[in-house]
């Protein structure tokens, strides 16, 4: 199960699988996973909730182990999760996807807040163009997810599926036919046979995914026949004045189109400025002149409140739990417990517990409400896109800020917490 971050993948995976979950790391990776057990017309499904990303383009470990898994894990089914009230931006990733592999199911979620916007969406049609089959969802609505699973049954009995492939710009076309007979050979005894795909990345030179090929498929994708017909490619680009930026860009571009096409087709807004207040805010929270200070504004805000913020509520806990503990005492006094057990009890477990208590869960009661505040407005992905630029100055992306002022933030409550139990 692949998505976009924040579509409501991990809720219908959660509904799906309840209580039969499994939760580990990648084998040799920090990132995590989770796998669960769903049951459908007296058959199991083995489900795995992947990394949700917006693209398989780029290098983050998470899409790295998206792509390895979709491409190389050899899934029955891979159920892509789209949002219904952004659909043109999140058909980058189906496309993506759509290269890869043909056992694909595009789970359409948050009907009812495309619905609240005005917004309809003709997922036949979209079916028709994608050459899968598309299901709408909404995730608290269990005849939605069972019409999923009736789909996704379908693709793992090996029903067949015609996608559409994107057709790329003539001079991209003639490489891809250059190159992909030379591929279709490799992969004649393979289990995997998308030749297509391979012969994209190959003419995209892109390292990591044909490093990853190699290593997963047992390939060698730098053989003499290759590179011969990779020099004709490189001929061939030259004479059209294409350079290898270029090429990604018009590859990029090509998927984008495809996307704005079909969205223009099987998309109706009963108002077509329903974002337009959407688009004011983004002019001012990612503009260069005011997304960084406003951004700085919020983090010390959110930043002062757990910090400094949480020693009022702090204060308030520890006088109760000192009042109870003054109860205690009279209570061990007036029953004549023996010092020892009284301060095995009361000084020690109860002390230190309620220390605990006091100096830390005001500060996580504060910021962890206020981030998902951040996140279910939207703000937390413009605070990544500010990010991204400085980021990636440091071999990193910009989502990776959100992290980064979560471990500050525990790291201020651990060395609170460290000192008063000192």
């Amino acid at each position: 199960m692949h998505g976009n971050p924040n579509v409501g993948k991990s809720t219908i995976f959660n509904a799906l699988t309840g209580m039969n979950q499994h939760t580990g790391n990648w084998p040799g990776k920090t990132v995590a996973n989770a796998s669960g057990i769903t049951k459908y017309k007296n058959k199991q499904y083995l489900l795995v909730d992947i990394p949700g990303t917006y693209s398989l383009m780029s290098n983050s470990q998470e899409e790295e182990i998206a792509r390895d898994y979709i491409c190389f894990g050899n899934p029955d089914c891979t159920v892509v999760v789209v949002d219904a009230t952004c659909l043109e931006r999140n058909l980058n990733l189906v496309y993506q996807i759509l290269e890869m592999t043909s056992k694909v199911v595009v789970c359409v979620n948050l009907l009812d807040e495309a619905q609240k916007k005005g917004i309809n969406i003709n997922l036949k049609e979209l079916s028709k163009h994608l050459g899968v089959p598309v299901v709408g969802t909404i995730a608290r609505k269990k005849k939605t997810l069972n019409n999923l699973m009736e789909t996704i049954e379908g693709v793992c009995k090996s029903e067949i599926t015609t996608v559409k492939e994107i057709k790329y710009f003539p001079v991209i076309e003639e490489c891809i036919d250059i190159i992909e007979p030379e591929i279709k050979k490799l992969l004649k005894n393979k289990s995997y046979a998308n030749s297509r795909w391979v012969a994209i990345k190959l003419i995209d030179r892109n390292k990591k995914i044909i490093s990853s090929i190699e290593k997963n498929l047992k390939i060698n994708l730098h053989s003499k026949s290759i590179n011969k017909k990779l020099e004709e490619v490189d001929g061939l680009l030259e004479r059209n004045s294409i350079n290898n930026a270029e090429l990604k860009d018009k590859i990029v571009s090509n998927i984008l189109f495809n996307a704005e096409n079909i969205c223009t087709e099987v998309v109706e807004y009963e108002n077509s400025n329903y974002n337009i207040r959407d688009r004011k805010i983004d002019k001012v929270l990612t503009s260069k002149i005011f997304g960084i200070p406003i951004m700085i504004l919020f983090l010390t805000l959110i930043l002062w409140l757990t910090i400094t913020g949480a020693n009022y509520p702090s204060q308030v806990l520890s006088n109760f739990f000192g009042m109870v503990e003054e109860k205690l005492l009279g209570f061990f006094k007036f029953i004549s417990a023996p010092e020892w057990v009284t301060g095995i009890l009361v000084s020690g477990m109860y002390k230190t517990l309620t220390w605990v208590v006091a100096v830390m869960l005001p500060p996580m009661a504060i910021f962890f409400p206020l981030f998902t505040i951040l996140e279910d407005l939207g703000y937390l992905p413009r605070v990544s896109f500010n990010l991204d630029n400085y980021f990636k100055k440091a071999c990193t992306t910009g989502k990776q800020a959100l992290t980064m002022c979560m471990g500050v933030t525990k790291w201020e409550i651990f060395k609170i917490s460290h000192f008063v139990l000192l």
